[in-house]
């Protein structure tokens, strides 16, 4: 991080942010143009998903527990505990859940994707793709960049249910909440938008974390310092951009009261 924040470290991240977004706009050009590689997109997808799902729902499960604990408490003092579930699960399907998968996916396979392609670039193999005629965003970013669109807001879908139901076990073994009240109150808070924000969000942050691993590693100079250097700031950035990104997104789709302040104002 200290590196980013240097004068020659801000200038180096000012110009590889802008190698990110030119990646971008060529990856949206291949993917409207190009035929898509199926073999090597299902690879990187299994690669993203499946390897990253164990962590993924052992972290999801915590951090329902977590929240249950922090908030029940609170709201039974207050005679609120039937609320307790619908407002774990807003917090999940809104925003724990997303942001978790894609900090989870940024540390696992964000730095993958930057290690692999930063060593492939040192070493020569990114200037053996183009004499083989084969363009390396093809090859290479695609399949990255449809694996985590993909796989981020699949993580998202199953995390919150496992965060529900390390929630539940929470709320009825610690502060005595009744399944059917804890199970009524997510019938009641959460609607279809809440669900669907997660995915939503799941799929920017997804293309966020692809793009800036294969942004990185692409630019990669200076050998295995170089391709140590790139993984860091990779994944640094990708936090970053996870991060700001979800506050616009935020800001968008909740604008206003939603339908847990009107039915607490009822």
């Amino acid at each position: 991080m200290n590196r980013i924040l240097s004068s020659s470290g801000l200038l180096s991240w000012i110009q590889r942010s802008w190698a990110a977004v030119l990646l971008s706009g060529k990856a949206i050009f291949f993917l409207l143009t190009r035929k898509l590689d199926v073999g090597s997109s299902l690879e990187q997808m299994m690669a993203v998903g499946p390897a990253s799902l164990l962590i993924a729902l052992v972290t999801a499960a915590v951090i329902g527990m977590i929240f249950t604990i922090q908030v029940a408490r609170e709201f039974l003092q207050l005679g609120a505990g039937s609320a307790v579930g619908g407002i774990l699960a807003i917090a999940l399907a809104r925003e724990l859940c997303p942001v978790m998968m894609a900090v989870v996916v940024a540390g696992r396979v964000g730095s993958a994707f930057a290690a692999e392609i930063g060593t492939m670039r040192v070493t020569e193999q990114i200037d053996a793709l183009y004499m083989l005629n084969t363009d390396p965003i093809e090859y290479l970013v695609i399949p990255r960049l449809l694996a985590c669109c993909i796989m981020v807001p699949a993580l998202s879908i199953l995390a919150l249910f496992t965060g529900l139901a390390g929630g539940l076990i929470v709320a009825q073994s610690m502060y005595g909440i009744a399944d059917s009240v804890f199970l009524d109150s997510i019938r009641n808070f959460l609607d279809v938008w809440d669900i669907l924000s997660g995915p939503i969000k799941g799929i920017v942050f997804g293309a966020l974390i692809a793009i800036i691993g294969c942004s990185w590693g692409l630019t990669t100079r200076g050998g295995a310092k170089g391709v140590g250097q790139s993984t860091t700031a990779a994944v640094v950035t990708s936090l970053l951009a996870i991060f700001v990104s979800d506050l616009f997104l935020s800001w968008l789709m909740f604008q206003g009261l939603g339908q847990g302040a009107t039915m607490i104002g009822q």
